[in-house]
């Protein structure tokens, strides 16, 4: 199963249907802010719910389509990092993310973001990385501008999201330029 050691205590790993109770109550306890972002938060009622995603990871990564991971710090789940499917013909992904509330503002994401970026940019061999984020989500989107993506457009009304369409902005990142800013 897929997992890396991202900083002392720090890991994301490949969560385990045992986990789904825990991601649920991480979920509960940050439904108020996740929802106003994340359009699946409102779908995610039960542990149930949360078995279904699980599942659906796992064969996403058996399937070689990419990871979603649990972030840890200790044996405390405090977000999530993983990827869509790959577009393997283009060598491309787009990533999300999300954090306890409580754990914000600590680089934590970044940190998780950039052990994600080397192990789909070394590892996997892609070529472009993208994330995007709801405009007007500032902590989202300081992550791809922390980490030297590129602002490259917005998807008006991209996303429906807690009874509202959201424009998202997209950030880009090709292998050569992830290699010339963090490998140099």
């Amino acid at each position: 199963m897929f997992r890396l050691a991202v900083a002392r205590q720090i890991e994301i790993r490949q969560l385990h249907m045992a986990e789904a109770e825990i991601v649920f109550d991480a979920v509960e306890r940050n439904r108020a802010y996740l929802r106003e972002w994340l359009p699946w938060v409102d779908g995610t009622r039960s542990p149930a719910d949360v078995r279904d995603f699980i599942s659906r990871t796992i064969a996403q990564l058996q399937a070689n389509q990419g990871p979603s991971a649990g972030v840890w710090i200790g044996n405390e789940l405090v977000g999530s990092i993983g990827c869509h499917p790959i577009d393997w013909p283009n060598r491309a992904v787009s990533i999300g993310y999300w954090i306890d509330l409580a754990h914000q503002g600590q680089g934590i994401i970044t940190r998780c973001s950039v052990a994600m970026l080397d192990y789909l940019f070394d590892t996997l061999n892609l070529h472009r990385v993208e994330i995007r984020c709801g405009q007007g989500n500032t902590r989202s989107c300081a992550i791809p501008e922390r980490l030297g993506f590129t602002r490259e457009g917005v998807v008006r009304g991209g996303q429906w999201v807690n009874d509202r369409w959201v424009d998202l902005l997209v950030w880009g990142m090709l292998e050569h330029e992830w290699r010339a800013r963090w490998k140099a």
